[in-house]
This record gives C-alpha cells, structure tokens and sequence, in this order.
C-alpha cells in the first residue's frame, strides 16, 4: 500500500502580476544598443558642446525673478516671488500643501537657470581670451578708442607719481615747520636768561616765527593742490576707467558670441542646427547692442574727462607755483594774496592741530 505524503511536495508559487512588472521595469530602465553600450541622447551631445564659453562675473543667486525661454533663451519674464504664493493662482480644488510646496521648487529651477546661463557665458569668455592669448582667435579693436584709453592710463600714472611726490614735499615741509618751531620758542626763551645776547636770540626767533608763519601758509596751498589731484585720481578718473573695464568686458562677450555664431554657420544645416543658430543670433544681437552702448558711453566719458582735468589742472598748477614762488622769495602779502585768490582757507595753528597725514 502506498502512502502519499503532501507535505514532502515542493510547492512553485505561480509568478503574479506584480513580478512581470518589476521585470519589465529592470529590462527597460537602460536603453542598450546593439554593441551593448547605453545610447546617447542628442541634448547631451548639444548641452556638451554650449556648456564650452566664459564670463567674469557670477550670478546673483538671490534675485526672486523667474527666467523663461528655457535653456539658451534670450526672453526672460519677471515673476515677483510673491505672487507665486498669491491666493490668485490656486486652482479651484487645489491643495494648500502642495501650493506651498511648488513656491520653493520655483526659485530653485530659476536658480538653476541662472547658474547654467552663467556657466555657458562663463566658459565661451574664457575660450574667447585663451584663444586671444594664443593668437588664434579674431579680437574686435577699435584703433582711436584704444589709443585714448591707452594714454588716460599712461596719464593716470604720471599723475599718481605727482601726487605722490607732493604727499611726500608737504610732510617735509610740516616736519621742518615744526623743528622752525620748536627752534623759535628756544631763541625767545635764550633771549629772556641771556641779557648779553638778548638782541641776536631775539632777531633769530622772530625770523623764525616769521618763516614759520609762511611756512604755514605754504603748507595749506600744497595741501590744498593734493587735495585736487587725489580728487582728479582716485574719483573722476577712477570712475572713468570703471566705465573701461566694463566696456572691455562687453567686447570680449562680443567677440565671444560672434565667434560661437561663425562656428554654428560653418557647422551642418539641420533643423536642429537651424534653431541653434537662431538663438545664437539673437543673443550675438544682444551683446553687440550692448558693447556699442559701452563703447558711446566711455567715448563720452573720455571727453568730459580731458575737459575737466584741463580745468582742475589749469587752477592747481597756478596755485602751487604762486605759493612756492611766493614762500621762496620771502614776499609774504603775495603768499596770502595768492590764497585769497584761490579760496583756500587755513585752519588755526593749536597745540591740538592734527597732522596733514591725518587730515587726508
């Protein structure tokens, strides 16, 4: 007699549906080629290629705007940040959670944006001023505005060198005034204790006091001349080549972008090609827009800029010489005329005048 026992089968569980859903979902995760390497995209050929350009300066990753047009686009629509968590946007039936979750979700794809424009821009600039370096690539030069820019800067120079110098004379004159000083008080009190002598102590301390008082005067007409000058410098011409550095920022953006179009119009002719050259076209349109701006915007600047160092230079080069001339020759009425003719005004001599090193 036979004796089956159940238990002893092996029991096969049948597959159920879930199985053949995973297993589809693990086959068709990676798509695979006929060699058996995992297939490209063509937006990563294409994103390969944009993402090689440059740029100077990074972007401002606080800013609540919105950038549309996508990757590579020129328009941009300014969404406040407010209105995105607005009440006017909910749909009817939508959940407040959700609302709230997408505010943030927003600002971070605008961020994102922002860095990938930048990152582009950042990267053409960089091969665009490799490429200068190295002589190969085509630099756009404006010959008349490069040589004023060039001499401003040479002038700029000399005139920090004239400013430096005359720092240096006034803190000569300030230490040999003070040591005509201190010189002064020791003849007039020799002249009190040496009766013998009293008359010579007494010529030398007035003359010292009297040298001492023009020195004075002389002093707050040099220091008045670095007062214009450091003006001159370190404000309208420091100004001015800001202008400069911006202008040649654009022009490099310029040359970048124009060398990026070249590059596209010798490139195929596909649909693909086609709309890549639209873009670049619309955004070698902008830089050019603004490196023309940049470009009236320092000519003018140049101009005013020699207008005005005629005028400041004209009044404080008169002044520097009709003092020194004046303080040398010992004619004290034309030192104080020459002040007078200037408005220059001289603080009062006290024990508690700080020093011109601390009036700069």
């Amino acid at each position: 007699m036979k004796c089956y026992r159940p238990h002893l089968r092996a029991r096969v569980r049948k597959p159920t549906m879930t199985d053949s859903i995973m297993s589809k979902a693990a086959t068709m995760e990676i798509p695979i080629n006929s060699n058996g390497d995992t297939g490209s995209l063509p937006e990563d050929a294409s994103l390969e290629r944009d993402l090689q350009q440059v740029m100077v300066s990074g972007p401002n990753l606080n800013e609540t705007s919105i950038v549309s047009g996508g990757y590579g686009g020129t328009a941009e629509a300014i969404i406040p940040t407010c209105t995105i968590k607005g009440h006017g946007l909910h749909p009817s039936g939508s959940n407040p959670c959700m609302v709230g979750e997408e505010a943030p979700r927003g600002v971070a794809v605008e961020k994102f944006d922002i860095m990938k424009r930048w990152g582009i821009n950042t990267y053409k600039c960089t091969r665009q001023m490799i490429s200068e370096r190295f002589g190969r690539g085509q630099r756009t030069v404006d010959m008349e505005l490069e040589a004023q820019i060039d001499v401003l800067r040479d002038t700029r120079h000399k005139y920090e060198q004239v400013l430096r110098l005359a720092r240096e004379l006034s803190a000569h004159l300030y230490s040999m005034l003070q040591t005509q000083h201190a010189l002064g008080d020791t003849f007039a009190d020799l002249s009190q204790k040496s009766p013998e002598l009293q008359d010579e102590f007494g010529y030398n301390a007035e003359t010292q006091r009297l040298l001492c008082k023009n020195g004075e005067i002389l002093l707050g007409a040099i220091n008045f001349f670095i007062s214009g000058i450091n003006t001159l410098v370190n404000k309208t011409m420091e100004d001015t080549l800001m202008t400069i550095k911006m202008y040649e920022n654009a022009r490099l953006e310029f040359d970048a972008y124009r060398a990026d179009l070249e590059e596209l119009n010798a490139g195929p002719r596909d649909a693909v090609a086609l709309a890549r050259m639209e873009t670049a076209q619309q955004q070698f349109q902008l830089q050019r827009e603004k490196y023309e701006r940049l470009r009236s915007d320092v000519t003018i600047k140049l101009k005013f800029l020699e207008e005005n160092k005629v005028k400041v230079m004209h009044k404080q080069l008169v002044l520097f010489h009709n003092a020194i001339s004046a303080y040398f020759a010992g004619n004290q009425q034309q030192l104080e005329q020459t002040l007078k003719q200037f408005n220059v005004k001289l603080k009062p001599v006290g024990a508690g005048r700080p020093s011109w090193l601390e009036e700069q």
